[in-house]
């Protein structure tokens, strides 16, 4: 079983933010963070700077591999840049 972790800082939330399942929609500045632990990723988003992770909507999701888990990652970072109340993308290999 595998584990790696992405986390893109400085990833400015476009208009209507993300949805995220504590808070609801968050926007601005925000940090996003792919956990993938061989079988799924979880994908959260912070203010930058700040310690309390919003688990994104839609995740976990299912990842087989690390190569993809990377992919997913990417996707999500474009995502929060596009905003409308961003989830996690349906991200398909």
């Amino acid at each position: 079983m595998g584990w790696a972790s992405w986390t893109t800082t400085g990833v400015f939330a476009g208009r209507g933010g993300v949805r995220t399942e504590e808070a609801g929609i968050v926007t601005g500045d925000l940090t996003v963070h792919t956990t993938w632990d061989g079988n799924h990723a979880d994908v959260a988003v912070q203010y930058s700077g700040t310690s309390y992770w919003f688990t994104l909507a839609g995740s976990p999701v299912p990842c087989l591999s690390e190569p993809d888990s990377r992919h997913l990652h990417q996707a999500v970072v474009e995502a929060v840049r596009a905003g409308g109340g961003a989830t996690v993308p349906q991200y398909h290999v």
